[in-house]
């Protein structure tokens, strides 16, 4: 469950790799500035209590000046943006005032020097261990201020992922904790004694719990950094060991629902156990030798009757792309970084995609190769998000039957006979799934358990019952064996052709910038646009979302779409910026609450922007 108090948490669905993997934003943004216009100097014992920012661009003095604001009009607020000094060392900075009490809450920022943090250097040395790092303190911190609904702390769910609210320095161990803060008011009339006490004792007393090494868990802090530094090298481990996924021995996949996506407890839970043939052993960093069920390249069938759990360990490996907390039951279920998951989304618009591969004549005659469509059926949505996905660099595809378009999975014998190829202008998957691996380097992961069609393509077969995985290769290899009088329909999956956006279809810059906003994992506002994201079930969290709409607009900023290079090669110059820590870059488009999407989800909002336009 999401740990974000005083906000709205949104609905889960699961969950690539977050651009790069960790960086941190220590401090404010180059070249800013502290806007706020000051009050009077107060003098106590010689000393100024309030002062005008100086050279530093750091007051004194916040105490006394929010005091002095009370029953102020709240507009009065704006004055404190800047940089504040606060007892014991702290730094607190307000990013944002609010322009009134209904206005979205203000933004703040404190910061904690590296050496009043003391965190050893061994849990911030490496982006990785900064990222874990900061995803334990915002989890502390949010609970060290749970109660003030006025405070909210951006904590997140189950996936350790690298997000505004928290960045660990790589320079000397700093801290910076981002919230929303709504500040308090009479009405319109400024509360200065409440937000006294919010901003000057319960944020820096909050940050003395959370924030500071030694008021931690030192064990549990490093347990937290070592699990997820374990689940990154077994995942940058697949690609040599010729795997696209892994589950370890014990892994619990069941979650308590379809809105809690902790693991499942109770006697009915069945721990994951491998089977023999496809166990594997990888020594880690800090687990050592850890067992599981290696998943091969090429293609993978999961099969079984309903309810045995087909879908949990699909829907297990689509999270996998994400590292998870230490308890979780997933911490080392990991799969390759280039993972996406498909499947039919009637309606969505489709803009130029070559999908001949799979819809080669229309009865209108539509060129297929240069195919757009406003309402696109379950089958050709489905073919088009193929082909998208491959065109951004996709290595790994999940399917699901039950969201599947099941007139582009399968045409059997009998359908056929009946309906001459002629005039049937979908060539089934089936037919080019082995071409997919061969030719392209992209294995499947398919839930099948109404067709056994694909038991003649499959390079492995699973079998799901009760929750009991078993190699059943062999004998669904002597089945497949017996004709069925279906013939192949295509030889081969021609590939995909590379599109080039035009960045003025998007129309991110809306009076200086886009208006961004997410509601929950399904929408993105985006400018003028509302892009429909539901099908797009590897967004991991709420706050992904707020991260791909920032992530858009970079890339229209820093002319990566140019109307010249293609999606894949503007994703390229975006995943270079955001290497070294994707929280800087974006908090140069705007201080909000954000998480790093992966390419994939990036591109597939892209893709479904219903203004968007493609030059070729």
């Amino acid at each position: 469950m999401r740990e974000e108090f005083g906000g709205a948490g949104g609905r889960r669905r699961g969950g690539g790799r977050p651009y790069g993997r960790g960086g941190g934003y220590g401090g404010p943004r180059a070249g800013h500035r502290p806007r706020g216009r000051g009050g009077p100097s107060r003098e106590r014992d010689g000393r100024p209590e309030y002062e005008e920012p100086g050279a530093r661009g750091v007051r004194t003095g916040l105490a006394a000046q929010l005091r002095s604001l009370e029953g102020a009009q709240y507009g009065r607020y704006k004055s404190l943006v800047g940089r504040w000094e606060l007892p014991g060392g702290l730094t607190l900075e307000l990013v944002r005032g609010q322009a009134d009490p209904y206005a979205p809450p203000a933004r703040v920022a404190v910061h904690v020097p590296g050496r009043l943090a003391g965190l050893p250097s061994a849990l911030w040395e490496t982006a990785t261990r900064r990222r874990a790092l900061a995803s334990y303190l915002v989890r502390q911190a949010a609970r060290a201020v749970r109660g003030e609904k006025a405070l909210r702390v951006d904590a997140g769910g189950q996936e350790v992922l690298e997000r505004s609210s928290c960045t660990v320095s790589g320079d000397d161990g700093s801290v910076t904790l981002r919230l929303g803060v709504a500040l308090p008011g009479h009405g319109r009339r400024i509360d200065g004694h409440e937000a006294e006490r919010l901003l000057c004792q319960v944020l820096p007393q909050a940050a003395e719990r959370a924030l500071r090494h030694d008021a931690l868990d030192a064990g549990e802090v490093r347990r937290f950094v070592e699990t997820v530094e374990d689940s990154v090298a077994l995942r940058d481990a697949l690609e040599g060991l010729g795997l696209v996924g892994f589950v370890a021995d014990g892994a619990v996949l069941p979650r308590r629902s379809g809105v809690d996506d902790r693991p499942a407890t109770g006697p009915g839970v069945v721990p994951f156990a491998s089977p023999e043939e496809l166990r594997v052993t990888v020594e880690l960093p800090h687990a050592g030798a850890v067992t599981g069920m290696g998943v091969p390249e090429g293609v993978n069938l999961v099969v079984g009757g309903g309810f045995h759990g087909k879908s949990t360990l699909l829907r297990a490996l689509e999270t996998g792309i994400w590292d998870h907390v230490p308890g979780d039951g997933r911490e080392l279920v990991v799969s390759r970084h280039e993972t996406v998951k498909l499947r039919a989304e009637d309606g969505r618009r489709v803009e130029r995609v070559d999908v001949h591969a799979f819809v080669d004549h229309l009865p209108d005659g539509s060129d297929t190769a240069d195919f757009s469509t406003a309402n696109a059926s379950g089958s050709t949505s489905q073919a088009a998000s193929l082909c998208e996905a491959v065109e951004v660099g996709a290595k790994v595809l999940l399917i699901d039957e039950d969201t599947a378009a099941t007139n582009l999975m399968i045409r059997d014998a009998r359908m056929q006979a009946l309906v001459a190829k002629d005039r049937e202008p979908l060539t089934p998957l089936v037919d080019t799934i082995r071409s997919l691996h061969r030719d392209h380097g992209v294995s499947t992961v398919l839930v099948m358990g109404g067709s056994g069609d694909y038991l003649e393509v499959a390079d492995r077969v699973v079998m799901m019952d009760a929750y009991r995985p078993s190699d059943v290769t062999a004998r669904a290899r002597e089945i497949a064996a017996v004709p069925t009088g279906r013939h192949a329909e295509a030889e081969s999956f021609p590939g995909v052709v590379a599109r080039v956006p035009d960045p003025a279809s998007l129309g991110a810059e809306v009076r200086g910038r886009a208006r961004i906003r997410a509601r929950g994992e399904d929408v993105l506002t985006f400018g003028d646009h509302e892009v429909d994201l539901r099908a797009v079930e590897q967004i991991a969290d709420p706050r992904q979302v707020t991260g791909i709409g920032l992530a858009l607009e970079l890339m229209v900023r820093r002319g990566m779409l140019d109307g010249r290079r293609t999606l894949a090669e503007a994703l390229d110059l975006l995943d270079e910026v955001l290497a070294e820590g994707p929280t800087g870059p974006l908090l140069t488009i705007r201080d909000e609450d954000f998480a790093a999407p992966r390419r994939f989800e990036t591109a597939a909002a892209v893709n479904r922007v219903r203004g968007l336009r493609m030059l070729r």
